[in-house]
């Protein structure tokens, strides 16, 4: 597929780059704005969201924002026959307290989460390399792992710092998780959320 090969150009390879399966030890709580959108979709509204969130963040800032700062991009509620999920984009909060117009709280609960390295060469690769980190993880990994998706929040992205760095940005992608049964089936899974970021 072509976004894999240009990952390969514009990102680290993700499918030589084993998760760190851990045990989220608190809720990570956010807030921010949502989005219902699909596969085919996602392309063209989450620029709008993210637009609309920064617009929103100057004009009235969440005065429970976590130091240092960090935002997630989650999914959740994925439909695998329409490819419809919602895309939540919030900063990480210290507390859920009164919320500003028109945003939103989501919570992250505690649980196993495969968490895998996303590293593009540049901030330009970001689209991209998301995009084809989602491909492998849905197609390639989580079918041949012993895991399933646990539901709920499908998978988050964790951006802090390190993802405004010129060379080398780096984010997790937390891709919620349970063990199959002893002798189970491999998984039914979604083709992912292909998305730009």
């Amino acid at each position: 597929m072509l976004t894999d090969f240009a990952a390969r150009f514009l990102a680290h390879d993700i499918r030589q780059v084993p998760p760190t399966i851990l045990d989220l030890p608190a809720p990570i709580l956010a807030v921010g704005l949502e989005i219902r959108t699909s596969i085919r979709e996602v392309y063209r509204d989450v620029p709008v969201l993210g637009k609309a969130f920064a617009r929103a963040r100057s004009e009235s800032p969440v005065s429970q924002r976590r130091v240092p700062w960090a935002v997630v991009a989650a999914s959740t509620g994925h439909d695998a026959e329409s490819g419809a999920f919602t895309y939540f984009l919030g900063d990480v909060v210290t507390e859920i307290g009164l919320l500003p117009e028109g945003r939103l709280a989501l919570v992250i609960p505690v649980g196993t989460y495969a968490v895998f390295p996303i590293r593009p060469r540049n901030r330009a690769g970001w689209p991209v390399a998301i995009a084809a980190a989602k491909r492998h993880v849905y197609l390639h990994w989580l079918p041949t792992s012993d895991y399933l998706p646990a539901g709920g929040i499908d998978d988050f992205e964790y951006h802090d710092e390190r993802s405004l760095r010129r060379r080398c940005p780096e984010i997790d992608l937390y891709v919620s998780i349970r063990p199959k049964p002893e002798g189970s089936q491999p998984a039914s899974l979604h083709t992912g959320h292909v998305r730009q970021a």
